[in-house]
């Protein structure tokens, strides 16, 4: 198997407005902000990007599973909630992620999509990452 380190930079432009850089340059740069009062809520903010990686990740693996299975897809709406709480010390952390993935696909698909959804979910780096815990190693310099 084979692995791969992906390279995002971050830079500080002003309070906590960051300027996102991928490590493909064909991906438009990114503007990240925390919201108000303590950012300018000038783009989206950690969790709400947590969020979209949930999202994304969750409803691109089931359209591959029905891409390959030759399902034509007629519709696809995905809704996460990311419900957040206070720790022990008055933290703000996330305690649940839910999705709900509003799928149609076109009449001559509705009887083999069943195999789709028990697949998908596996095939989701993001989620399943997030499921196991993701190690984060921090160096400060």
């Amino acid at each position: 198997m084979s692995e791969k380190t992906i390279v995002t930079k971050l830079h500080l432009i002003e309070g906590y407005k960051f300027n996102v850089k991928s490590d493909l340059e064909y991906i438009p740069e990114l503007i990240v902000d925390e919201i108000k009062p303590e950012g300018e809520g000038t783009g989206p903010n950690p969790t709400r990007l947590l969020s979209t990686a949930v999202g994304h990740c969750m409803s691109s693996s089931l359209i591959y599973c029905l891409r390959k299975a030759r399902i034509p897809i007629k519709n696809l709406n995905t809704t996460v909630k990311t419900n957040l709480y206070r720790n022990e010390n008055g933290r703000l952390r996330i305690r649940s992620i839910d999705l709900q993935i509003n799928i149609k696909v076109k009449e001559e698909g509705k009887n083999r999509i069943n195999r789709c959804l028990t697949l998908f979910e596996d095939y989701c780096t993001v989620t399943q990452s997030i499921r196991k815990g993701i190690q984060v190693n921090v160096q400060i310099q």
